[in-house]
């Protein structure tokens, strides 16, 4: 269990990360969240309170085609399913938001995979 501090540091990130990031209508946020065991993408309008699309490794058409859930290559798959989802419902340009965690490893690889689908941020 995290101690006070160490939550009230991953909440400090968090919010300084947030602050400049915004989704709106024409331009929503795409929002990463990383556990030890899987990865989750959420594209979220924050004016209208509602998520449009979401994608993670525990997504029952990733499941099925791969095998683990905290990796790079899982990440890229999350990436480019939000990616695919997205234009679905005809959202082509989004704003990051990294959620506290560096842009580094899975979350970059997650970030890559959807520019590399098309999404632009």
């Amino acid at each position: 269990m995290r101690t006070d501090k160490t939550q009230r540091a991953a909440l400090r990130r968090k919010y300084h990360a947030r602050k400049r990031v915004v989704g709106t209508a024409e331009r929503p946020r795409l929002s990463v969240f990383r556990s030890n065991r899987h990865i989750y993408a959420q594209i979220i309008d924050d004016t209208a309170g509602a998520t449009l699309v979401s994608a993670s490794t525990r997504s029952k058409g990733l499941r099925e085609h791969l095998s683990g859930g905290a990796n790079i290559k899982m990440a890229e798959a999350v990436g480019e399913d939000v990616a695919k989802q997205a234009f679905s419902v005809g959202i082509k340009c989004v704003c990051f938001d990294r959620n506290r965690y560096r842009f580094h490893g899975r979350v970059r690889a997650l970030a890559e995979a959807a520019r590399k689908a098309g999404l632009a941020f």
